[in-house]
């Protein structure tokens, strides 16, 4: 029999925040820390919407883009390993299947470069990351958000979460600008 079952745990270690409008909320590790409840006031305001948006679209086409990355990558490198083990097939079965495996290597290398998914995976989910900084510090009433009354706090909010989705339209469409220049001058 254990002495101290009917005992609470007093060993828990327990963990705090503090909200905006200063209480402490206390838990422990066990519990999962939730989502931040959004202000009433700006739940229903188109900055606060574009802000949810944007965070799930660039999260989403970010992992979309991982995913597409990963499974060419993995294709390809699956090939590349076979390669040798098709020596061991008869001798124009082999010519054949190496043959085929270099062409598709090839083909998944030249669909990974036109598509980019490496750079937008990377990209997008610095946007994303970007965007939800901006969300717990808008939430938190910290960083530009502090001493800023409920309306400026959302116009704040408004401007600085589409300079964040401006800046990352900006800086592809420079890159693909210049990719296409770069494969115009190389194909010349």
């Amino acid at each position: 029999m254990d002495l101290f079952s009917g005992l609470p745990n007093l060993c828990i270690p327990f963990f705090y925040t503090i909200r905006s409008d200063g209480i402490i909320v206390f838990y422990s590790k066990q519990e999962k820390l939730k989502e931040p409840t959004v202000p009433e006031f700006a739940s229903s305001h188109p900055a606060w919407f574009r802000l949810e948006n944007q965070i799930n679209w660039y999260d989403s086409k970010s992992q979309q883009n991982q995913s597409w990355y990963k499974r060419l990558k993995i294709t390809q490198v699956t090939m590349a390993v076979l390669i040798p083990a098709m020596s061991l097939l008869p001798s124009e079965l082999a010519k054949w299947a190496a043959s085929m495996a270099g062409i598709m290597i090839a083909i998944l290398e030249a669909i990974q470069q036109m598509n980019q998914y490496s750079i937008l995976w990377v990209t997008y989910r610095a946007t994303a990351e970007r965007l939800k900084h901006e969300k717990y510090l808008f939430l938190s009433v910290a960083g530009p958000y502090k001493n800023l009354l409920e309306p400026d706090r959302l116009v704040a909010l408004a401007e600085r979460v589409e300079e964040h989705v401006s800046t990352e339209h900006a800086n592809w469409f420079n890159d693909t600008k210049r990719r296409n220049v770069v494969q115009k001058v190389e194909g010349a």
